[in-house]
C-alpha cells in the first residue's frame, strides 16, 4: 500500500464528511509518518514499511475489540469500524493450507531437522508480513510431530 493512496483517501473521506472513516485512515498515516521517521527515510517511505504498519495497527485493533468489555456496545462497535477500515487497506494474509504447503515446499531441508527452534527461525524471517505469526507457529508445531 502506498502512502499516497492513504492520504488520498484520508482526503476523499475528509470532503465525504466521514470523521470516522478520516480518523481510522488518519492513525494509519501518522503511524506510516513514524515509522518512516524511525527507519531514517521521511520522504520515501517504501510500501514494505506501510504495509508493516497497516498490520501492526490491525493486531492493535484486533487486540481492542478482543479486550472491550461486553456492555461497552458502543466501544465495541467503533473498534470493529476502525477494524474493517484498516483491514481494507491490509496486504492479504496466507492462509493455513498456503502456509503449511509453503513451508514444506521451501523448508523441508529445516523440517527435516525436527528442531521447532531452527525451522521458526528460517520461517518468519521469509514469511514476515505474509502470514501471521500465530497461524505459522502453529502450522510448524504441527509439521514437526
Amino acid at each position: 500500500m502506498e502512502l499516497e493512496t492513504l492520504r488520498k483517501d484520508m482526503i476523499a473521506a475528509m470532503k465525504a464528511k466521514d470523521k470516522e472513516r478520516k480518523d481510522a485512515i488518519s492513525s494509519l498515516v501518522s503511524a506510516a509518518k513514524k515509522a518512516g521517521i524511525d527507519a531514517g527515510c521521511r520522504d520515501d517511505i517504501p510500501e514494505e514499511l506501510v504495509d508493516q504498519v497497516i498490520l501492526k495497527e490491525l493486531k492493535s485493533v484486533k487486540e481492542q475489540i478482543d479486550t472491550c468489555p461486553a456492555e461497552r456496545e458502543d466501544l465495541k462497535k467503533e473498534y470493529q469500524f476502525r477494524y474493517d477500515v484498516i483491514s481494507a487497506y491490509a496486504p492479504k494474509q496466507m492462509d493455513e493450507d498456503e502456509v503449511r504447503a509453503y513451508i514444506t515446499e521451501k523448508f523441508s531441508e529445516q523440517l527435516a531437522t525436527g528442531n521447532k527452534g531452527i525451522i521458526m527461525k528460517a520461517v518468519m524471517a521469509d514469511m514476515k508480513g505474509k502470514a501471521d505469526g500465530k497461524l505459522i507457529n502453529k502450522v510448524v508445531a504441527e509439521l514437526c510431530k
